[in-house]
C-alpha cells in the first residue's frame, strides 16, 4: 500500500510539473517583427525565429535567422527551468549563458564569451502570451556596441 501512495505522489508531481511547463508563456515558437525593432546601437537581425521548449527540467532554445550583415544565425542552448547557468549546445558566437527568472513573464539572459559578459537581454512576455519584448544591451560578436528593443510574436 505504501508503494502505491509513493507512485501516486510521483505521478501527481510529474503531472504538476508538466502543467507548469505548458503554462510557461515563453514556451513556443516566436518570430521577430523587424518593423517594431528600435535600436540605438547596432542593428536588429533581418529575420529570426526562436523556438523554446521545456524538457527534463531544462528550457531548450533554438534560434535561426539572418543577421544584419546577411550571415546565418544558428544557436541552440539550454538553461534550467528555474534559472541558472546554462549550456551552449551548438552554434553562435558565445560560449556561456545564464538565465534569471524574475517572474512568470520576465527573464534576464546573459551571454558570455571567454568568461566575460557580452550581451544582456531582458525578456518580457505580454499577459496574454502573444507578444514578447526584448531589451538588448551589450556588444555584438565583433565587439561593437549593441542596444535596442525588439518585438516578437508567438506563432
Amino acid at each position: 500500500m505504501k508503494r502505491f501512495w509513493v507512485l501516486t505522489v510521483i505521478a501527481v508531481l510529474s503531472a504538476a510539473g508538466a502543467a507548469l511547463a505548458q503554462g510557461d508563456p515563453f514556451i513556443g515558437t516566436w518570430k521577430l517583427n523587424p518593423t517594431k525593432a528600435k535600436y540605438t546601437a547596432g542593428a536588429p537581425p533581418k529575420e529570426e525565429t526562436v523556438t523554446i521548449a521545456s524538457k527534463g527540467g531544462q528550457d531548450q532554445l533554438t534560434a535561426k535567422g539572418t543577421a544584419p550583415n546577411g550571415t546565418p544565425i544558428a544557436i541552440s542552448y539550454e538553461v534550467p527551468v528555474k534559472g541558472g547557468k546554462g549550456k551552449i549546445l551548438s552554434g553562435g558566437p558565445f560560449d556561456g549563458v545564464t538565465e534569471r527568472v524574475v517572474d512568470e513573464n520576465t527573464r534576464d539572459i546573459t551571454y558570455m564569451k571567454d568568461g566575460k559578459d557580452m550581451l544582456h537581454i531582458h525578456a518580457v512576455t505580454s499577459k496574454d502570451g502573444k507578444t514578447m519584448r526584448l531589451t538588448i544591451k551589450g556588444t555584438d560578436p565583433d565587439g561593437k556596441p549593441l542596444a535596442g528593443m525588439s518585438s516578437w510574436e508567438k506563432q
